[in-house]
């Protein structure tokens, strides 16, 4: 009981803070006696801090609290298809250190993408001068369906990790610090409820359009998971039946026409050859640079607007969710261009009255927001255990021992 009402404190001071203890009774079912001394408890664990005060009405001003930045560090790993981010934030999810590892098109191995991940992991501690004892753990975020179970299997069909790889247990094998593994797509929809464009929807989906596509969706307050993690596959919804093959293997998913390979693909296809460009990020800001001046280009993403207000309109009818957040790096680029024309394409498919309960916005914490949200999977640990830190939480578990059915 007591470590949930920690967790209850905790999560609303992180998530909403800077509070005061008044405001804190006011938001939770504790009683004043136990805020004071909770807060107490966390200030003294250096879990908490002071963060000024507000005016009170007729009192002393009221003290704010906030989850003191310095308590811990966390780190975010974004494992692209082109390239592998590790990041490294303070607890005010501020970033700290930064490491990049390109990756060959189509060699995205798995014991290479491990090597990386621990890699990154010494390299952005050195660069801020961080102990990996103060790091309370790894998140990192994967393209593909993510299983739940212990071994952290990952799917990835167009990565030929069909069978499941099982990363998690690869991981560990080469760190002491805990590792937390989810999908690309749940972990963009994480960091943008916390801190961007979904912020205070009960029912939202955020979806990602990148080299990949995928959602995450937020029922009642929720991530919406299905019974072994894997829901969210958008991209591989059926838009064109006995259409374009996707990388999947499958013919007319979503993915194969607004994914940033497949827009790429389809202007091949047109065009006879490529658009310029190192990599598929840099291609597809040639193509839209040029949407003006080629027919050819702008054919082909006018037609990708509308496959993507379709699909759009596709979240709508299911979920019928009162905000959509349009991210991932392709996302957000034909979004800033054209995100009233997929509006309005999306308005042609959805039906009337679902879509005028929905508004579709651009995600707000940019191209690093996947490594971001994979960072707040150990925060969120740390939430859900009322601040123990994760050798405290170990050691808890081996003092209660296993638990005994009584009949």
């Amino acid at each position: 009981m007591r470590r949930s009402n920690r967790a209850v404190l905790l999560s609303k001071i992180y998530l909403d803070g800077p509070l005061s203890r008044h405001e804190l009774t006011q938001l939770t079912s504790l009683s004043p006696a136990s805020v004071s001394t909770l807060v107490a408890e966390f200030l003294e664990e250096g879990l908490v801090e002071e963060a000024g005060s507000v005016e009170s009405d007729g009192g002393r001003p009221r003290v704010l609290l906030r989850v003191a930045p310095s308590f811990g560090h966390v780190i975010g790993v974004d494992v692209g298809e082109t390239r592998v981010t590790v990041e490294l934030f303070d607890m005010s999810m501020a970033a700290l250190a930064k490491a990049d590892y390109p990756i060959e098109p189509n060699q995205l191995e798995p014991r290479v993408t491990v090597e990386h991940i621990l890699e990154g992991i010494t390299a952005v501690c050195a660069q801020a001068g961080v102990d990996e004892s103060t790091v309370l753990g790894v998140g990192v975020a994967f393209p593909g369906v993510v299983d739940s179970g212990e071994d952290g299997l990952v799917h990835a069909q167009h990565l030929g990790w069909a069978d499941g790889v099982p990363i998690g247990t690869m991981l560990r094998a080469g760190t002491r610090i805990p590792v937390h593994i989810d999908n690309g797509a749940k972990t963009l929809g994480q960091a943008e409820m916390w801190f961007g464009a979904g912020r205070g929807a009960q029912h939202a989906v955020i979806a990602l359009v990148g080299s990949g596509v995928g959602a995450a969706v937020v029922a009642d307050g929720a991530s919406y998971r299905g019974s072994r993690s894997s829901a969210g596959e958008w991209g591989h919804t059926t838009l064109v039946y006995g259409g374009r093959r996707c990388r999947c293997g499958a013919l007319g998913c979503l993915e194969a026409y607004v994914g940033a390979e497949g827009i790429l693909d389809r202007y091949r296809d047109a065009n006879g050859q490529g658009a310029p460009g190192i990599d598929e990020e840099s291609a597809i800001g040639a193509l839209i640079a040029t949407a003006d001046s080629s027919p050819t280009a702008r054919e082909v993403l006018t037609q990708t607007v509308g496959y993507l207000g379709a699909g759009i309109a596709t979240l709508i009818n299911l979920f019928n969710p009162e905000r959509i957040v349009l991210g991932g790096w392709a996302g957000t680029a034909l979004g800033g261009r054209w995100l009233p024309e997929i509006r309005s394409a999306a308005a042609e498919h959805a039906l009337k009255l679902p879509f005028a309960q929905t508004t579709i916005t651009l995600c707000e914490l940019g191209p690093d927001a996947v490594a971001l949200g994979a960072a707040t999977l150990p925060v969120a640990r740390l939430l859900a255990d009322g601040g123990l830190r994760p050798a405290a939480v170990a050691q808890s578990a081996l003092v209660r021992g296993p638990r005994v059915r009584r009949s």
